[in-house]
């Protein structure tokens, strides 16, 4: 239900992008220091069985890579896309533009995390 994102994406490749800042429900300012990291939680549902409690969430994450630029967009999705790729998580791109408020670039992704309980 409530998925390990920051474990999962901070790898080298990203903090060399973004450091630390990555943040869960716009816990990073659009004025904090750019490009950053925010994601959200979009749905969840459990496994349900008849003989037991669920044994496994199913949950889809909004992950939204923010740059000044849109060639560092593009380079942060990526980073984070392979992140997401190598332990094996789906994602797709969702959403690719620039933000009317932050007049940053902002690609969308979302990822599908299968958490055990």
């Amino acid at each position: 239900m409530f998925p390990k994102v920051y474990r999962t994406i901070h790898t080298t490749a990203v903090a060399a992008i973004v450091d630390t800042r990555i943040g869960r429900q716009g816990e990073v300012s659009p004025t904090e220091q750019r490009p950053y990291i925010t994601w959200q939680m979009v749905t969840g549902q459990p496994y349900e069985n008849l003989s037991s409690a669920p044994g496994a969430d199913f949950t889809t994450v909004q992950l939204d890579c923010y740059h000044a630029t849109d060639a560092g967009a593009e380079q942060l999705a990526v980073a984070v896309r392979a992140a997401l790729d190598s332990v094996l998580i789906c994602n797709r791109v969702v959403l690719n533009r620039r933000d009317p408020d932050t007049k940053l670039y902002r690609v969308g992704m979302e990822a599908d995390f299968i958490d055990q309980r």
